[in-house]
Formats: structure tokens, sequence, C-alpha cells
């Protein structure tokens, strides 16, 4: 038996329970407002934002996130914790109605990503884990079963061939000299193209090796999957300096990164 601390647990209820009324959207006609950065919101993303903040606010942690409000980081820097939370990670791929959308919730810990939850509201699964707990991927309705939650372990070789999952809606000119990279360990590359977070499902499985990105993120976009990904043996790291990401800056922008699996960081 399974058993998670009462703070991650919450998470798990808080994911299932925004993913069935994103759902509900999602099946049903929808407007899109444009907010003034000029990213796309619906109301899946504002009633996902409600139901977990719902359950993650009687636990005492502050919370950050795409539609938090966003407090001024003299504050936030006194911050032991934190969570880190996208309601609706890959909002254009809601509206393209493509199924590639994603919540997201990670914990903080002084400025490092300890614990990430990355759920499928279509498939209804989700990857869950980090340092402390170890990674699993789990049904939704195995929430309570853990009996029934399949522990993931660090991908044992790169494939053949290296596959890259990268973006649907972001492509970027740099990708190119990551991929000639790749090349001088594996001739052929493949690759997968993924919306949102669910690219970290890739990596977490073994079924991609790599994902560079050198395009604008946030920090509730990667912070669940450095977690997942670093527990397992991999790294997410800023593509000039090779460093880990941090989290609750007081740019909330990442850097451009590169996310590795175990095998492909003992090749490079």
């Amino acid at each position: 038996m399974i058993t998670l601390e009462h703070k991650y647990k919450v998470t798990l209820e808080a994911a299932v329970e925004a993913s069935k009324i994103i759902m509900e959207v999602y099946e049903n006609d929808f407007g899109t407002i444009i907010k003034d950065d000029g990213s796309p919101l619906t109301k899946a993303d504002l009633a996902s934002t409600k139901i977990i903040h719902k359950h993650l606010e009687p636990l005492n942690i502050p919370i950050t996130g795409e539609e938090t409000d966003k407090l001024p980081f003299s504050e936030r820097k006194t911050w032991k914790e934190c969570w880190c939370v996208d309601p609706l990670d890959g909002t254009k791929e809601f509206i393209n109605r493509n199924g590639e959308f994603a919540v997201n919730i990670a914990l903080l810990r002084d400025g490092k990503a300890v614990f990430g939850l990355i759920a499928s509201p279509v498939q209804k699964i989700m990857y869950v884990g980090g340092s402390e707990t170890g990674v699993y991927k789990i049904a939704f309705k195995d929430i309570d079963f853990s009996e029934n939650w399949e522990a993931l372990s660090a991908p044992v070789q790169v494939n053949d061939p290296m596959v890259m999952t990268c973006s649907r809606s972001h492509h970027s000119g740099a990708v190119l000299n990551f991929i000639n990279e790749l090349k001088k360990i594996s001739p052929t590359i493949e690759f997968a193209k993924k919306g949102s977070s669910l690219k970290f499902f890739d990596l977490a499985s073994g079924t991609a090796d790599a994902y560079p990105r050198f395009a604008p993120t946030m920090e509730w976009d990667i912070a669940a999957g450095q977690a997942i990904l670093e527990a397992l043996g991999g790294s997410v790291v800023h593509a000039e300096t090779g460093l880990p990401l941090n989290y609750n800056k007081e740019n909330l922008t990442n850097p451009y990164f590169i996310a590795k699996t175990k095998p492909l960081l003992a090749l490079s």
C-alpha cells in the first residue's frame, strides 16, 4: 500500500475534480477571452482555478499560478513553500479540441520543484510524484486505491531512433541546433509533437528522450514536469548555463531550457 502525505493526496482530488469541470466545458460550446498578454482564457480555466484553490487553500500553503493573483516578490520571497498551479495548461489545444491539455500542480520548496502532478482530463490519467514520494502513473478512478498505482522507474536506454518531443503551438529555429547535437548521438531523430505539459508523460514513460524549449514559458508550465523528471533521474536545465531551473523567482518567466531523460544524460 502506497501512502502519500495528506497535502499530496489533496492534489490528486483537486486534479480529478478540476478535470471533470474542464471536460464539461470542453464537450459544450464555450467562448474565449484574450487576456492583456495576448493569451487565451476560457471559462474552463477559471472553473478549474476555483476548484483547485478550494482544495489547496485549507493547507495554508501559498499559491501562485496562471490564473492566481500574483503577489509582489517582496512577499513571495519570504515563502518557504508554495504551490505552483496551471489550471489548464494548453488552452490553445483546448480551444482547438485536440485533447492535448493538462492540469499542472507543483509544490515548490526554497525555489526547487519537489513534487509535481500532471493530469490529462481526456485520458483520465495523471503522473504524480517527486524526490520524496517516487513517481506514479494513476488512473483517475484509482486515486483512492494505491494498490493500482503504477510505480515508474527511470528509463533504461535511449530510444532507437531517438525521440524528441516538441510543441505543436510553438516553434523556434534554435531547436535545429539542438537537433544537430542529438544527431551526434543518434543519426536519426523522430519527432513526437504534443501540446502542453503532456510532453512530460512521454519523457517520464521513456517513450521520448528529450524536450528542448527555446520559446517563452512560465513557471507553472514546467515545475510539475521538472519534479517528476528529476525524481526519475532526468533533468530540466537552463539551455545556456546547464543549471536546473529555479522557481518562485522575481520574474516568473522561465529561461529557455532542455529536458532530458536519465539515459540521455548518460550519453551527453
